[in-house]
């Protein structure tokens, strides 16, 4: 525990906790809802670090972790698995009781960008720039500057989906800036360790590269690349012969387009050249007959 938990605890014996009356206290108080297995990581990141776990210095985070295996349809499992990562504020504590902390700057934002992503329209800052200053040992001042860009940084609401999540969208601004700073105080203390914060962290899954974090520098960035699709089954002509019928009567009624029938077919099957050319001579020969109506 930190100097400051041990001197309360030497002038006020009687307060100090069991670990079992602490994790009442951290599961009732600063991580309601949290399961035992969960608040044990924290007392023991804490015990390692030398942390006083009342200070919440670090913060839950339920990541999205694939499982290594395959669902129904082809794609990746995935599973959510509660860790411990520090928050923005244990950075900050940290570089404050260093003693040569000569203080940060308030984050400086790029241009704003409209667009939408995944169907979600969104407006967010470019980039955001923090600088950290850091007494040297020589008495000089050094600057330290991170510049992080929203669309590195953001976190989608699903592995499948470009769309921010709820706290990215609501508050591109403030998320980002947090990000910044935790960068800015890693690349200025790196003895302070160069995990991710939970700020970082929250809502992202770290699963096939989608997540990518650089134990070295601590830098979290995030790929937007497909999830690999499902291998489909070829369509057989028999499936066609049986169905044929009912493609041409959806066509007639007006209900699906010929390009609509092979899109539908095409979520769940492989379908060759002369069977997708097939379907839409359907088209073709109900735009004949209606014209000779």
């Amino acid at each position: 525990m930190s100097n400051a938990m041990t001197t309360k605890q030497q002038a006020i014996p009687e307060m100090a906790l069991s670990e079992a009356d602490l994790m009442d206290v951290l599961r009732n108080s600063l991580y309601p809802g949290a399961q035992d297995a969960s608040i044990k990581l924290v007392i023991g990141y804490c015990k390692a670090a030398g942390l006083d776990p009342m200070q919440k210095p670090v913060h839950i985070v339920p990541i999205s972790v694939s499982t290594g295996k395959k669902d129904e349809n082809g794609w990746d499992k995935k599973e959510m698995r509660d860790t411990v990562m520090p928050g923005i504020g244990l950075y900050r504590t940290q570089a404050s009781r260093s003693g040569v902390h000569a203080g940060t700057s308030e984050p400086e934002f790029g241009e704003d960008v409209t667009e939408t992503l995944d169907g979600v329209n969104v407006t967010y800052p470019k980039w955001c720039r923090v600088t950290v200053t850091k007494i040297l040992p020589n008495g000089m001042l050094a600057q330290y500057t991170a510049k992080e860009l929203w669309k590195e940084n953001y976190a989608t609401r699903s592995a499948k989906s470009d769309a921010p999540n709820a706290m990215w969208k609501k508050r591109a601004y403030g998320q980002l800036a947090k990000c910044t700073e935790a960068q800015a105080l890693r690349k200025a203390f790196p003895e302070f360790g160069a995990q991710p914060t939970a700020d970082e962290m929250e809502g992202k899954a770290l699963d096939n590269g989608v997540t990518v974090y650089d134990g070295n520098t601590g830098e979290v960035t995030t790929q937007r690349k497909e999830p690999s699709k499902p291998q489909l089954h070829s369509y057989t002509d028999d499936q066609l012969e049986a169905n044929i019928a009912g493609f041409f009567a959806a066509i007639q009624s007006g209900k699906k387009s010929a390009d609509e029938i092979i899109a539908m077919i095409s979520t769940r099957y492989q379908l060759s050249g002369d069977q997708i050319a097939r379907i839409r001579s359907l088209q073709i020969t109900h735009t004949a007959e209606a014209g000779q109506e």
